[in-house]
């Protein structure tokens, strides 16, 4: 049943149909000023790429019409670049080959695709070629039903800035919080830098699509305790369980470093958060009502033995 944000969204997406269709020429009849339309393209290549395939292989593929398929194969065939040839494997089975001719003619204009592309993209700045890209390929992930993925990975060069910048965006658009909270990420990550002692401590940045979406840090809190720290992920990773691979990458730090128990700081509106600590088995040991941040709260100190 169409709702009228469907209604909205459906308009959005028509809307780049017809922005992007326009921007690589595909409504042109004949495709890179070639003598072939977009589907003979795009028949050959999959030939090419794939190997020899069936027409009803090419016709699941590519989402075809039995008839339509037939007829634009027929054409292909009838200018030498295709062959119909026998299975090795099945001799009632017929396949499409593509002939010596076709790849010779499909080689230049895959380039030229390439070439097109090439430009499209050097235009753009990289953290705008990254942007597009990473969003081509979550339209993708989401159309196909596919999980995105993620990496973890140690901080480079410009990552804590980033950490700094969305956790304080984050915090303010979600729950209000002020500019003390920013300080205070402020303090901890420039801490972090000075002291940072790579056999007690550590951080793990959370990159999708070459975007940073999460991060977490364990430092020294006494000689027997480590403490998690600033634990985090953005709206868009989320569902994704980036937040307890953090968790659990963190206790395996912890361990392997020597510490007995590990500690956190939290609030208690941070809801989501606190269920991962509950699921690795941390424990509620200390409440007390506080003004922080802007907002009353109230701060909690969460342990678990190592």
């Amino acid at each position: 049943m169409s709702t009228p944000q469907l209604v909205e969204r459906a308009g959005i997406v028509r809307g780049f149909n017809r922005f992007y269709t326009h921007q690589i020429g595909v409504l042109q009849e004949h495709l890179l000023q070639s003598d072939f339309s977009l589907t003979e393209i795009r028949v050959m290549y999959e030939l090419s790429s794939r190997g020899d395939l069936t027409s009803a292989d090419l016709c699941q593929m590519l989402s075809l019409d039995a008839g339509y398929l037939s007829r634009l194969t027929s054409g292909l065939e009838k200018n030498r670049l295709i062959q119909k040839v026998r299975s090795p494997t099945d001799a009632r089975a017929v396949l499409l080959h593509l002939s010596d001719l076709g790849r010779a003619v499909l080689a230049p204009l895959e380039q030229q695709t390439q070439n097109e592309v090439i430009a499209l993209l050097d235009a753009l700045p990289d953290a705008q070629q990254r942007q597009l890209t990473g969003a081509m390929q979550r339209i993708q992930a989401l159309l196909q039903g596919t999980a995105p993925t993620y990496l973890l990975r140690d901080p480079q060069p410009g990552d804590m800035g980033l950490v700094v910048q969305q956790q304080s965006a984050l915090y303010a658009r979600e729950y209000g919080w002020n500019w003390e909270f920013e300080a205070l990420v402020a303090e901890i990550v420039a801490k972090y830098l000075r002291e940072f002692d790579p056999t007690c401590e550590r951080c793990w940045i959370a990159e999708k699509d070459g975007e940073v979406v999460g991060s977490v840090f364990v430092v020294r809190h006494d000689a027997t305790t480590a403490k998690l720290r600033m634990l985090y992920v953005d709206a868009s990773a989320r569902g994704m369980g980036i937040g307890q691979r953090l968790v659990d990458e963190c206790l395996r730090f912890a361990r392997q470093a020597g510490y007995t128990s590990m500690l956190l700081w939290t609030v208690n509106i941070l809801t989501d958060a606190r269920k991962l600590y509950q699921k690795a088995a941390f424990e509620l040991t200390e409440e007390e009502p506080t003004v922080s941040f802007g907002k009353t709260l109230v701060s909690e100190t969460w342990v678990r033995a190592l």
